[in-house]
């Protein structure tokens, strides 16, 4: 059984659409814990940390109750972009989402999402997880976005999307409009590479 630890709307939709069976629980890691200014290296720390936080804590956690014990996986992804070195999470209000993207109007820059997968069993009877392998990889998308009028920019940022993700915009939502291309893996942007979790998930 796969746990995918994240509170992520687009990465349980995109589980979803692939017919991969999981159940979803926010870790609630402290992010702000981790103090690593390379942008690659934090979103791959951040993955680990999320899934860790729940493998110490599965016990704790409420487990469905057909949830099947014994050989399982916890996924921690998160996303962080970058933009001319700079890292963009989450804009914190609308002005900031605004000045960001006055700046990426036109521009390209790189999503980088941080994947963690923990391998292990965990015992019926004790409820503890115990890790037999972690596989550990940040994957990177370049985004490319289309030159925006400054009211097409109000517009989008009047919608709110921009506060909730990271680089503030979302590629399955409304600013999917606004990006031109992408190079690499296309499900990435959207926060979890599905062609890396087919190739490191237990079959």
């Amino acid at each position: 059984m796969l746990i995918l630890a994240s509170a992520s709307q687009s990465r349980k939709k995109l589980l979803e659409n692939c017919q991969i069976e999981f159940i979803q629980k926010s870790s609630n890691f402290d992010e702000t814990a981790i103090k690593e200014k390379n942008i690659f290296n934090l979103a791959l720390e951040l993955s680990f940390q999320k899934a860790n936080s729940i493998s110490e804590n599965i016990q704790k956690k409420l487990l469905p109750e057909e949830f099947n014990f014994g050989p399982s996986a916890i996924l921690g992804c998160d996303s962080i972009f970058e933009f001319k070195g700079e890292a963009y999470g989450k804009p914190s209000n609308k002005e900031e989402a605004i000045y960001r993207w006055k700046k990426m109007s036109g521009e390209s820059g790189s999503l980088h999402t941080g994947h963690t997968l923990l391998i292990g069993i965990i015992d019926s009877t004790s409820k503890m997880f115990k890790i037999t392998e972690t596989i550990k990889q940040t994957v990177s998308s370049r985004v490319y976005f289309s030159k925006l009028e400054d009211w097409e920019i109000k517009s989008y940022v009047d919608t709110l999307e921009p506060l909730y993700c990271a680089g503030g915009f979302a590629l399955e939502g409304i600013g999917g409009k606004y990006i031109e291309k992408i190079e690499g893996c296309f499900s990435n942007v959207m926060g979890l590479s599905l062609p890396w979790l087919r190739e490191n998930l237990p079959k």
